[in-house]
């Protein structure tokens, strides 16, 4: 349980990050707590669909995975970061990707982000 509380918090963490560094990731609302709130429950929704939908693209993409030499992997995070923004639209919430390459840029800064704070904060397995 400890691991996936710290797990999700480093996930809203570094998508607070990408929203305040990419522009075309939005993360609106009232104040600094309505956003937290926000950014949390996004984070939540960003690893259930990692944990669901990203191992069966994975598969299917195993072909572009092996002629790409692993570069795909950067487009599949883009893209689930872009279904996590579709998702919380859906329930109405305040965080919005406006197409790919923000989508792009902001997978890359959470990456950057989720590893560092893995390595300070993770857990030892």
């Amino acid at each position: 349980m400890k691991s996936f509380v710290v797990k999700t918090l480093i996930n809203a963490a570094a998508i607070w990050v990408a929203a305040w560094i990419v522009n075309g990731i939005t993360l609106s609302g009232g104040d600094w707590q309505h956003k937290t709130i926000t950014v949390i429950v996004v984070a939540l929704i960003f690893g259930v669909v990692n944990w669901l939908i990203k191992p069966v693209v994975k598969l299917f993409s195993l072909p572009l995975f092996i002629l790409t030499l692993g570069l795909i992997t950067f487009v599949i995070n883009a893209l689930m970061l872009w279904l996590t923004s579709w998702a919380s639209d859906k329930i109405k919430l305040d965080f919005h990707v406006s197409g790919f390459w923000p989508a792009l840029i902001g997978a890359l800064i959470i990456s950057l982000v989720s590893w560092g704070l893995n390595l300070a904060f993770g857990d030892e397995d």
